[in-house]
């Protein structure tokens, strides 16, 4: 296999900043090997600034298409229900090839701020009148073709999505092109195995306690092969703990904790209210939280109880969820302010071991986003993919920083958008800020989208 490597002046190794580092990689995009301490080779290509790419852990690609359509008042008090209502109706006319073009206009979106890979929460299987497509996996395949057309790694999760509410609630008409029960999922799962690659994982998705009974999800997970990621949203908002006490006696969180499936397969979407055993038992389960700080604003969800639930040794990663924003600088930024607002303090995302809150921040989603990915991402490590981002070293925000000020500086100083370069699989997909297809990209976009809103 041929290899190919970057020189930089500084890299992110899993033991923090090392300068004079050269990353090797294989023809697959795999790490090969890591040097440090050497010189640059003449006239080999060299960067200032080398950081693992994010994985953004919870995506609803279709979304990226009403982001900002919502911001109205209703003639009532709007929450994310009201938000739902609205999402519904608009899901409802969207068809495979307009899918394609939200999707790839997201991913390159999301590449050119930091992404390198997406988990993809998809629901939207069936057709506008509530049929299944001649190909089940027709959507699904049509968001996977995003991902390889704009180079972004993707983990796709098919939504089991079988009812509208707790007690197995017949779902609403609204709802129909989410139907599923657990042998739709099972078969998806089968039909997109052929799809499954260095760039490319399958897992699944319980949409929610309130979608999915217990029995159905036990005997999803107890059927999916073995390492596969599982995600769920829960937890999200007040409403649904209060119908889930209802219902169960339980708590959400509490019900998952007590079926026993939890591990560190799960990713557990929002857990915005939880209550303290709660988040000691999430934490020691291995699972991942998957937090969408802009998203959780923007619905009004409520914080998640950070401070706790690191002390207790819980893993986490960020996701762009609706995507009102697309940057894991502001995921980050507002997970610490929400926090700091919160708890009327400052540098909350921090541990005895990591003072610096950007590096924690960074590192700690990093990991969280490969576990909830369950792909080799996320380090500079040989056998790791080779996703990488390139700062941009002329921007006067990092002039004449030393390394421990870089990650502090670009995740809570300004608004520009400070990646330059990105490579994903070693296959540079973003230089001097620009994607390769974005202008094709957008012109697809803007023909949807033009589509779309006569409806």
């Amino acid at each position: 296999m041929s290899t190919k490597s970057l020189y930089a002046q500084h890299a992110l190794l899993p033991q923090g900043w090392t300068q004079q580092v050269r990353l090797h990689w294989d023809a697959s995009g795999s790490l090969t090997q890591i040097e440090s301490g050497v010189s640059a080779a003449v006239n080999e290509q060299q960067v200032t600034w080398l950081l693992p790419g994010m994985s953004n852990l919870h995506s609803h690609a279709f979304q990226r298409a009403m982001a900002g359509m919502t911001e109205m008042a209703g003639d009532t008090q709007d929450s994310f229900w009201t938000w739902r209502d609205l999402m519904y109706r608009y899901a409802l006319h969207i068809s495979p090839e307009q899918s394609q073009a939200i999707a790839a206009q997201l991913y390159a979106e999301c590449l050119r701020q930091g992404y390198t890979g997406v988990c993809e929460f998809h629901y939207l299987h069936r057709d506008p009148q509530g049929a299944m497509y001649a190909r089940p996996a027709e959507m699904a395949q049509r968001l996977i073709a995003a991902a390889r057309q704009t180079g972004i790694g993707i983990t796709m999760l098919p939504v089991l999505y079988s009812y509208a509410d707790f007690r197995e609630q017949p779902l609403r008409e609204d709802q129909r092109r989410f139907a599923t029960r657990v042998d739709d999922i099972l078969g998806l799962v089968q039909a997109l195995e052929p799809e499954r690659d260095a760039q490319t994982e399958v897992g699944v998705a319980p949409h929610s306690l309130r979608a999915a009974s217990m029995t159905q999800i036990r005997e999803l997970v107890n059927a999916l092969p073995a390492q596969r990621p599982v995600h769920i949203h829960i937890a999200e908002q007040m409403k649904e703990v209060q119908a889930c006490l209802a219902a169960t006696r339980r708590r959400p969180v509490e019900y998952l904790l007590d079926s026993g499936l939890l591990d560190n397969r799960w990713c557990l979407v929002h857990a915005t209210h939880m209550t303290p055993q709660e988040v000691s038992a999430v934490a020691a389960s291995g699972a991942v939280a998957g937090i969408c700080t802009s998203t959780e604003g923007n619905l009004g969800d409520g914080f998640f109880d950070l401070p706790e639930y690191l002390a207790a040794g819980g893993r986490f990663g960020i996701g762009s969820d609706s995507h009102v924003s697309q940057s894991p600088v502001e995921e980050l930024r507002w997970l610490e302010y929400g926090q700091r607002l919160r708890l009327q303090g400052r540098n909350i995302a921090s541990t005895a071991t990591q003072k610096r809150v950007g590096d924690f921040l960074w590192q700690a989603a990093l990991q969280g986003g490969a576990q909830a990915s369950a792909r080799p991402v996320g380090q500079f490590s040989v056998g790791y993919r080779a996703d990488m981002l390139v700062l941009d070293d002329t921007h006067p925000n990092l002039a004449g920083l030393a390394s421990e000020h870089v990650l502090n500086s670009w995740l809570f100083a300004g608004n520009d958008n400070l990646v330059r370069d990105v490579y994903v699989g070693g296959r540079q997909v973003v230089q001097n800020g620009r994607h390769f297809d974005q202008d094709a990209i957008a012109a697809a976009y803007t023909s949807c989208m033009q589509e779309l809103r006569k409806v």
